[in-house]
């Protein structure tokens, strides 16, 4: 099976498999209904470049997480609004977003 993070981006489509968690090992499943990350930077800027970046692919495939950021910190929220829950497409964008994140 392909890598979540190459799978084709189908925002709303309402059919989510929630063991596709199992390939976000820094994800978690909030009460069914989002995907939640923190993720830990060296400083503001990094933290503050992290959330551009995040929000130029949200924009490219017209999915837009909760990011919220702070100095050394970054947090992000995703669910499908239309449905009010998760689609696979929560769980691909996370994927895309996990392969920005400095290892």
């Amino acid at each position: 099976m392909q890598p979540l993070h190459l799978r084709t981006f189908t925002p709303c489509r309402a059919d989510s498999d929630h063991g596709l968690a199992r390939e976000l090992p820094h994800w978690r499943v909030v009460d069914g209904h989002h995907l939640e990350r923190l993720c830990d930077f060296p400083d503001f800027a990094a933290a503050m470049a992290f959330c551009v970046q995040v929000g130029a692919l949200a924009e490219a495939v017209n999915h837009h997480p909760d990011l919220a950021f702070g100095w050394g910190w970054a947090e992000i929220k995703l669910w499908t609004h239309a449905v009010d829950g998760l689609t696979e497409g929560d769980f691909i964008l996370a994927a895309r977003i996990d392969q920005m994140i400095p290892r």
